[in-house]
């Protein structure tokens, strides 16, 4: 009998009713990995997408941001069942199951993208410090010392308690949207009634939407974290629990930021490339005020995908060829993890401070062109994963959870390889 097998039987077995507060006690331990997942999903490419999207089309499509979250939600409640049933983390299973020559593809496609948009999330950090007069050769370094730091020296849980005070800094945009006082009514308009604009802009603009929710680094860290924190078969509901609140809330944040962008920036014709660009243009329309809480949420966005997406690379790589990982863990006990995570580290930060803004916007939008093409592959191996007996066990998915993640597979690789197309068309 496989492991796989055993402790999907043990989560059946738990499946009982427990006291109220020990539940509850149950689910503060293990809150954290879908939450802070989900949350970095809004990294400052995230920020961007979505404050473009409100910019240009205002509440048009709010639409797509529910189905993007509800694939969220399917996709992250898959790798958080295999963490718990299996022990593994992503890679590990993609090594075991389809081979190193499959596993190598896929790390090399995640370390030059992830590579690259660590250097994003820096530009993200730097452009919110630049609206209080703080030059990006001061925050960036700051940022990757602090995080450096953080991860290196201190254990899982008090990182993972750092992170969750990051994730505060997220309250900044509905606080924004109610101090704009947005029209609810087209709000709730554009969230039930589809629409799409007859034009390429609009399709393009869609399928960022789509792409930017569900990423493959989200996939491997959410794993990964299910796997280092220990969370076990009888604590799977409260994981699940999790994962549902971490992909609601991201999605809940991506529409307020949607909606300050679409009342305020839409009808005025302002349009913008950078989530930097959306802060500046909030001040003589919205505020100072309303600037600056935009400029924290930046802030805390790009600070806490700077210390995720590291991590989910490490973690990937490590898992995939048999090296030791994981946040407790010291240099001596796992080198090649805490290596890697330095390197990104300081590779990101020499990208934004040393490479001209040309260059390093080419860089990002290469990333983003890998990331699309790595994207189906990911979602390939997590669905033959899940459905995988020898693996999961009688956790295998069920004949409606497959239908419903291979549609979306099938939705989100169809959107990303085209935004891949359309944009490389458009700068050729």
């Amino acid at each position: 009998m496989t492991v796989g097998v055993r402790r999907s039987r043990a989560i059946r077995a738990v499946a009982r009713r427990i006291p109220r507060r020990a539940a509850i006690a149950a689910f503060l331990a293990v809150v954290g990995p879908g939450i802070i997942t989900g949350f970095a999903g809004n990294d400052a490419g995230g920020v961007t997408t979505y404050t473009a999207v409100g910019a240009r089309y205002g509440y048009a499509l709010l639409w797509l941001l529910l189905l993007s979250t509800a694939g969220l939600v399917v996709i992250q409640a898959m790798c958080a069942r295999m963490g718990v049933v299996t022990g593994k983390g992503l890679s590990d299973l993609i090594r075991e199951r389809f081979g190193v020559r499959w596993t190598i593809v896929a790390m090399l496609a995640l370390l030059v993208a992830n590579g690259t948009n660590v250097a994003a999330e820096y530009a993200g950090i730097a452009a919110s410090v630049a609206l209080l007069g703080v030059p990006s050769t001061l925050s960036v370094p700051a940022a990757g010392i602090l995080i450096w730091v953080l991860v290196v020296f201190f254990s899982y849980r008090i990182v993972e308690r750092t992170l969750f005070v990051i994730i505060l800094a997220f309250i900044a945009y509905p606080i924004t949207a109610f101090i704009v006082r947005p029209d609810w009514e087209g709000v709730a308009r554009g969230l039930v009634i589809p629409s799409l604009p007859a034009e390429q802009g609009a399709l393009i603009a869609a399928i960022a939407l789509v792409g930017t929710t569900i990423t493959p680094y989200m996939q491997f860290y959410i794993q990964a974290s299910v796997v280092d924190k220990g969370i076990g078969v009888e604590e799977y509901r409260y994981a699940r629990l999790d994962v549902l609140m971490g992909a609601v809330l991201t999605g809940v944040n991506a529409l307020f930021m949607i909606v300050v962008a679409g009342h305020v920036l839409f009808p005025a014709g302002i349009t913008v490339d950078t989530a930097a660009d959306a802060a500046e243009a909030l001040r003589p329309l919205a505020g100072a005020q309303t600037q600056l809480l935009f400029g924290v949420g930046l802030f805390g966005a790009s600070l806490l995908a700077a210390t995720v997406m590291p991590l989910s690379t490490s973690y990937a790589v490590c898992e995939a060829f048999g090296w030791e990982s994981g946040i407790s863990k010291n240099f001596g006990e796992a080198p090649v993890f805490m290596g890697l995570f330095t390197l990104l580290l300081v590779a990101g930060g020499v990208l934004v401070v040393l490479f001209p803004q040309q260059l390093l916007v080419q860089l990002i939008l290469a990333s983003q062109a890998v990331q699309g093409l790595l994207l189906p592959i990911v979602l390939a191996f997590i669905l033959r994963l899940a459905a995988d007996r020898s693996v999961m066990g009688d956790a295998v998915n069920g004949r409606v959870a497959g239908f419903i993640g291979w549609g979306i597979a099938a939705i989100a690789s169809a959107l990303s390889l085209g935004y891949v197309v359309v944009t490389l068309l458009a700068r050729g």
